[in-house]
């Protein structure tokens, strides 16, 4: 969380800090990503272990590259058994959720004989994408893995950024397969969107991509929409509390105790 004291030195460009986020601002990111799937659809595989090394300082091979059940063992021994409940009671609130919304086929004969109705089938393949770093919330998983498992999606791969080991975040793992996703890859950014939306060698094409990102993570579902389908581009999600001197200290105090246990419980999976 950042406090700023607003003053005549601060207001000077405080408008302009704000509007950094304008699509306006986009145009050297775009020409970024642009590049990069491209050569992750020219080179496949290739290009994802070249950008992983680039981006994330880890060295992943076809052998390495996606997790295995013995990774996600070790993940269930680093999270804290408290935390694993808490990802099984979101899971059944979420499934609670999202089976009131599910579509069921229909069909119906009028007097003529005419056959009318709606055929509805579950999307073959999905791939989720799950932040890494300060980003990686067991939510992330759940809030896009659960809806697809309710539909009835057969494959469900998840894609997700390694740290310099190598290694994904253990509550993602553990929420990952609490969820039921089939396939996890160590890969993160523009080129993880670019292998799901293209397939490599080691990872096959999906239908649909979903899941949050960064700006460069945003722009390549922006630029693959069309070839696959997508959930949306998602901005940032932020807060904004202003306050003058006539503002209660208490109430200030109150406000900043909530921000903090906000972001504290969505990383323990409490939201």
């Amino acid at each position: 969380m950042r406090m700023i004291e607003l003053n005549s030195e601060t207001k000077k460009n405080i408008l302009e800090n704000l509007l950094k986020r304008s699509p306006n601002q986009y145009d050297q990111y775009a020409e970024v990503v642009a590049d990069i799937l491209k050569e992750v659809r020219n080179s496949k595989d290739q290009a994802l272990f070249d950008y992983t090394r680039r981006f994330d300082k880890a060295d992943l091979t076809k052998e390495t590259i996606q997790v295995t059940e013995a990774e996600i063992e070790e993940a269930y021994d680093k999270v804290d058994p408290s935390v694993i409940d808490v990802i099984r009671k979101a899971i059944k609130n979420i499934e609670s959720y999202h089976s009131k919304q599910k579509q069921y086929s229909w069909f119906d004969t009028t007097e003529n004989g005419t056959i009318l109705g709606q055929k509805v089938t579950p999307i073959a393949a999905v791939g989720v994408y799950v932040p890494g770093g300060k980003a990686a919330y067991p939510s992330s998983v759940l809030m896009n893995v659960i809806p697809a498992k309710v539909a009835g999606v057969s494959r469900i791969a998840m894609t997700t950024p390694p740290d310099k080991d190598g290694k994904v975040y253990p509550g993602t793992l553990v929420a990952a397969k609490e969820a039921g996703v089939t396939e996890i890859y160590k890969v993160g950014g523009a080129q993880a969107i670019g292998a799901l939306a293209y397939g490599t060698e080691s990872i096959a094409k999906v239908d649909k991509i979903v899941g949050p990102g960064n700006i460069y993570v945003a722009l390549a579902k922006k630029a693959v929409y069309g070839h696959v389908s997508i959930d949306s581009i998602a901005g940032p999600s932020e807060i904004l509390v202003l306050a003058d001197e006539t503002a209660n200290p208490r109430l200030r105090q109150l406000i900043q105790d909530m921000l903090r246990q906000t972001y504290y419980l969505r990383r323990s999976m409490m939201n």
